[in-house]
């Protein structure tokens, strides 16, 4: 039996892992471990402290549904999430960011310039822009799919008033690359806060908010898929964003219009918009595979 001691444990524990663990499984587990043994040393944790922290997984299993996962959100508030995101996607290209709980597959195809705004409340707001890559090139059939919420900051898969796929479409954008969408400004919003992870929040004395956003996904064959998010530069949460979303090339302008002139000619609503109206350019920018 081996005399394990603090200087000793972390080191017992790899000699228990047989040689034929896989050696990416054998890696990502003995710097973990090591990490969470210099974790305790250094803090000197105590066995409260360490009850303490099992009753947050427990309550996290606990309060968890196929709806909501309560380790992905503390995983999220924690930075863990977008700091992967940050981790896988070191390149020239649009930066990557939070997928979110709220996205659901099979979303309504529309037209480039098609509509999402339909009976919702708010300003009308043009989305247009380019799909392009690194050499500044039109992507050709690249697919976006779009979603967000309502101004009542809930997402469709939330409020049971709201239409199935409300705010949600894909889009395939033509040779030119480029995508245009009306849609409205979506709201700010606050993360679950009701379980261990709002309990966190509280304890360190933060707030749960996110910032107004666009989820897109982007896919082309031959690039690396985009997950991200796309924020408005004027919202009062871009700088406290509670799951650490915001990036700096994320960030875009929505231009307060009057003149109906300056809108695209290939909306599917025409000139049938709210005045004033928003307008926002952003360009998603993809890298090779």
């Amino acid at each position: 039996m081996k005399d394990v001691k603090i200087e000793t444990i972390t080191q017992a524990f790899l000699d228990y892992c047989g040689e034929d663990t896989d050696p990416r499984t054998m890696f990502v587990l003995k710097k973990m471990v090591e990490h969470l043994h210099a974790f305790a040393i250094e803090t000197q944790l105590s066995h409260s402290e360490w009850m303490r922290g099992l009753e947050f997984m427990y309550q996290a299993g606990e309060i968890s549904t196929p709806e909501r996962n309560e380790f992905v959100l503390a995983s999220d508030v924690t930075g863990l999430s977008s700091l992967v995101d940050m981790i896988g996607s070191q390149h020239e290209g649009t930066s990557s960011s939070v997928l979110g709980p709220f996205h659901v597959t099979g979303a309504p195809e529309i037209p480039v310039g098609g509509d999402l705004k339909n009976d919702n409340d708010g300003a009308t707001v043009v989305i247009e822009g380019l799909v392009r890559s690194t050499e500044n090139i039109p992507i050709e059939g690249a697919v976006i799919e779009l979603w967000q919420t309502a101004t009542n900051g809930l997402y469709s898969n939330q409020d049971p008033v709201q239409p199935d796929y409300n705010l949600r479409c894909s889009m395939t954008v033509g040779k030119d690359g480029r995508y245009a969408i009306t849609t409205v400004k979506p709201a700010p919003y606050k993360i679950p806060d009701d379980g261990p992870v709002g309990d966190l929040l509280r304890a360190t004395g933060r707030n749960a908010w996110r910032p107004s956003h666009l989820h897109f996904i982007i896919q082309a064959p031959g690039y690396r898929s985009l997950v991200t998010e796309v924020f408005s530069s004027d919202d009062p949460y871009l700088n406290t964003d509670a799951v650490f979303g915001v990036r700096d090339d994320l960030v875009m302008d929505y231009q307060e219009c009057r003149n109906l002139e300056e809108l695209p000619d290939d909306l599917s609503i025409g000139r049938d918009v709210t005045v004033p109206f928003y307008k926002v350019d952003f360009d998603f920018v993809l890298v090779p595979e």
